[in-house]
């Protein structure tokens, strides 16, 4: 385990590097893509992948709007308002400020369906993330009143499944080689 803001390696001794769904946690996003960027040799690809939490994580979009709807403090919260590097735009940029070219950023799309709400609604129960833990503080009433209003607002197939997607985004970028401009 190291510090993706100082790595204990040298320079330009590597291919590749990647990460997956944690460079939003990282106090300093930007000086950990520089990080990548220096340990790979020019020619060197970094790459990552970070949830949308600003758009494509259907379902904790709906949990969010319905914990505001309950709990107007909820708001702050929301990984929406959270993770705004979690967009293609602000990661292109974090990508050609540590001076990576080729930058390409794509979606993952990935469909989750819920045999029923409670597959939904159980892991809200676990207590660790964002979500789960403001579920966690919550007293039963409350807890209860949330449920209630998600239950509602999640669109549920006659079968009772719910289908939603989360999406991720891929980003990558490749060192330059020695005096290209």
């Amino acid at each position: 385990m190291a510090d993706a803001l100082s790595l204990p390696v040298r320079d330009a001794g590597f291919d590749v590097a990647v990460g997956g769904l944690v460079l939003n946690f990282l106090p300093a996003q930007g000086a950990a893509v520089a990080e990548a960027a220096r340990v790979v040799r020019p020619g060197g690809l970094v790459a990552v992948y970070v949830w949308d939490y600003a758009e494509g994580m259907e379902f904790l979009r709906y949990f969010w709007e319905a914990a505001v709807a309950v709990d107007r403090s909820a708001a702050p919260l929301d990984e929406r308002r959270r993770f705004a590097m979690c967009h293609p735009d602000a990661l292109r940029a974090l990508w050609t400020q540590a001076g990576l070219a080729d930058v390409a950023v794509a979606p993952i799309e990935v469909p989750t369906v819920f045999a029923g709400f409670a597959q939904l609604w159980e892991p809200f129960l676990a207590g660790q993330g964002p979500a789960p833990g403001y579920v966690a503080g919550l007293d039963p009433p409350m807890r209860d009143r949330l449920r209630d209003a998600l239950r509602v607002a999640v669109p549920t197939r006659p079968d009772g499944s719910i289908a939603l997607t989360a999406r991720a985004w891929a980003v990558q970028g490749r060192k330059p080689a020695h005096g290209a401009t």
